[in-house]
């Protein structure tokens, strides 16, 4: 693959994924929550069982500062709650609301509503096929948002 198809490869993968970054947040807006994108990366790491604050630091690759001020955030918008930490008395464990779980569903819908679309467009062979060629190249870890 020459230099320029590399670069437009990559120039696509960054389009789609900013543009179903995007969308799933469209979708939540029209679902009736209120959101922006750093929500929904924070409750993949608070789901199911939830996270420090620290934890949230690290797998947004924030500060701590940050972190916080994101969970006071989310706290005053009812989608997650501070709960003392069963097994660290100093910590706090951030927790998934009745709200934020409802928010994490709209965001499941709004995903899948996109998803039908590229089915629609290539094929459910060729969305099947891209999915096991993008789990292979994947990179294992926190799935963070490009601030």
């Amino acid at each position: 693959m020459q230099n320029s198809e590399a670069l437009a490869l990559t120039a696509a993968l960054l389009a789609t994924a900013g543009d179903l970054t995007k969308r799933i947040n469209d979708g939540v807006i029209a679902r009736g929550f209120e959101g922006r994108p750093a929500y929904g990366f924070t409750f993949t790491r608070l789901a199911p069982d939830g996270a420090t604050v620290t934890d949230l630091a690290a797998h947004l690759g924030v500060t701590k500062q940050a972190a916080s001020q994101l969970v006071d955030e989310l706290v005053r918008k009812g989608y997650v709650e501070r709960r003392p930490h069963p097994r660290d008395a100093r910590a706090r464990l951030i927790v998934l609301t009745e709200r934020g779980w409802a928010c994490t569903r709209a965001a499941e819908e709004a995903a899948a509503d996109v998803v039908r679309e590229w089915t629609a467009l290539v094929g459910e062979g060729e969305v099947r096929a891209l999915y096991r060629q993008l789990l292979r190249l994947a990179p294992n870890g926190p799935l963070r948002p490009s601030w």
